[in-house]
Order: structure tokens, then C-alpha cells, then sequence
């Protein structure tokens, strides 16, 4: 009886994940795989569009974009943070956690105000003299990844700054009195030790940004069409489910391919910490 207390004790809380998470996931493949045309129909049309195979295409480029440059930028802003004194530590881990305490959709409606025409960008560089008449920067890609990178590298900053707390001072303190040098010590040392962390930090990333609606929709709209604002126009202005669940199918096998990949790499760059 012992043996099976931990799992008695752990199967309400199993039990009601599994009611809330993975059989509405369970029930959404299901509806793709019982139609009437066969269970490949719904992808088959999925994929046979172009305008849909842009879509997922642009989706992936959005999300791998961002992903990229909040790993660059929050790596290096938590190596930063993470070498500050204690007091100035606390600073500017509470700066970096301040935007997540405002919601999506008022931080993307801040990029309308701030790439608009008669935005607070335009408005600078005509002001300037640097520009004759404003740019058009929304309801474009670089409008989508600009607003996604905002929102996503205070998540990146606070997963690298633990990681890089965890790192012990020994380690780099040992590879300097061995001689080498400080860049040495990053990449041989420091980089490798860090990987856990730039792993899930890019899964979040990835994952947030693949399947983001309010960003793309506010700020991408129609020309800068995304699987989340697609999954939203079929199931709610069209009301086609199926085609609603055949994309958020597609998205769950792509986001766990992606996973699994990210995983893969993490054990080629460091077996000991995966």
C-alpha cells in the first residue's frame, strides 16, 4: 500500500490535467480524423492551398526571427544582470518583470501608437530631418517581430539569469587560473553550462510567438496573416471547426517537432546538462 500512496495521493491533481488539458487536445485531433472524406481530408485541404502553406510559412519565419534575437538579447542582458552587485541585481530584475504586469494587448496596441504614421517613430525622424514623409512599419512582418520581441525577452531574461546564477564561480575562477583567457572562459565554459537554459527559454519563445493571435491581429492584420489569426477567422467568422482544429493540429505537431529538435541540439552541445 505504501508503494501506491505517492500516486493515490497524486491522481485527483493528474486526473483533473488530464480532464482540462489533454482531452480537449485528444478531442480537437479526433474531429480532424472523423470526417466524412477520410481522416487525411482536412490536411489534404489544408495543404493544398497556397495561400495556407504562405501562412504557415510565414508563421515559422515570425516565430524562428524572434526566437533569434530575444535569445541574443536576452542572453546577453541576463549575463549582465547576473554580474551586478546584489542591490542593482534586484533592479533590474524587477525592470525586466515591470511589462510582463501589463497585458498583451496593451502593450501591442503601444507599437500601434508607436510605429503608426502619426506615431511617435515617424513623428522623431521627421522632426529630424531624416525622413520626408513617414513609413508605413505596420502591418508588416518587422512591425509582428518587433511587437513579439518585446514581449517575449523578459521571459528570456529571467530564465537565462537563473541559469546563470546556477553557474558556479569555481568553475569559471578555475578555467581563468588555467590560463584562459575571458573569451575562452565564455564559450568553453559559460556558453556550454548555459544551454538548459537558452533551450527552454527558446522553447517559451517559440512556442508564445507560433501560436500568438493578439500581436499579428493588432498589429499584422490581414496582410501579415499568422496560423493564430487564421485558426480565430475560421472558427469564429466562418465557423468552420474543422478547419479550426486541422490548424491548431498542425500547430501542436509543428511546436512539438520543434521541441524535440531543440532538445536533440541541447544534447549534442551538452550531454551532461540535458
Amino acid at each position: 500500500m505504501k508503494r501506491f500512496s505517492g500516486w493515490l495521493l497524486a491522481s485527483p491533481g493528474t486526473l483533473f490535467l488530464v480532464a482540462i488539458l489533454v482531452v480537449p487536445v485528444l478531442l480537437t485531433l479526433l474531429a480532424t480524423l472523423t470526417g466524412p472524406d477520410g481522416p487525411l481530408a482536412p490536411y489534404l485541404a489544408f495543404f493544398s492551398s497556397g495561400y495556407r502553406r504562405r501562412v504557415v510559412w510565414r508563421t515559422l519565419q515570425v516565430a524562428c526571427i524572434t526566437t533569434l534575437i530575444s535569445l541574443v538579447i536576452g542572453f546577453l542582458a541576463a549575463y549582465a544582470v547576473s554580474r551586478c552587485p546584489p542591490w542593482l541585481k534586484s533592479l533590474l530584475v524587477v525592470a525586466a518583470v515591470f511589462p510582463l504586469l501589463t497585458g498583451v494587448v496593451v502593450r501591442s496596441f503601444a507599437w500601434l501608437i508607436i510605429l503608426g504614421k502619426n506615431g511617435i517613430l515617424n513623428d522623431t525622424l521627421l522632426r529630424l530631418g531624416l525622413l520626408e514623409r513617414p513609413l508605413s512599419l505596420l502591418y508588416t512582418q518587422g512591425s509582428v517581430i518587433a511587437a513579439m520581441v518585446y514581449l517575449f525577452v523578459p521571459l528570456m531574461i529571467l530564465t537565462m539569469v537563473g541559469v546563470f546564477e546556477q553557474i558556479p564561480d569555481d568553475v569559471v575562477q578555475a578555467s581563468a587560473s588555467l590560463g584562459a583567457k575571458p573569451l575562452s572562459t565564455f564559450f568553453g565554459v559559460t556558453l556550454p553550462l548555459a544551454v538548459p537554459g537558452l533551450i527552454v527559454g527558446a522553447v517559451l519563445v517559440f512556442t508564445g510567438s507560433f501560436t500568438a493571435y493578439a500581436t499579428p491581429q493588432l498589429l499584422g492584420g490581414e496582410q501579415q496573416m499568422m496560423m493564430g489569426t487564421l485558426m480565430y477567422q475560421q472558427a469564429m467568422v466562418r465557423f468552420d471547426w474543422t478547419a479550426a482544429s486541422t490548424i491548431a493540429a498542425i500547430m501542436l505537431v509543428i511546436t512539438l517537432l520543434v521541441v524535440l529538435l531543440m532538445t536533440r541540439l541541447a544534447r549534442r552541445l551538452n550531454p551532461a546538462a540535458v
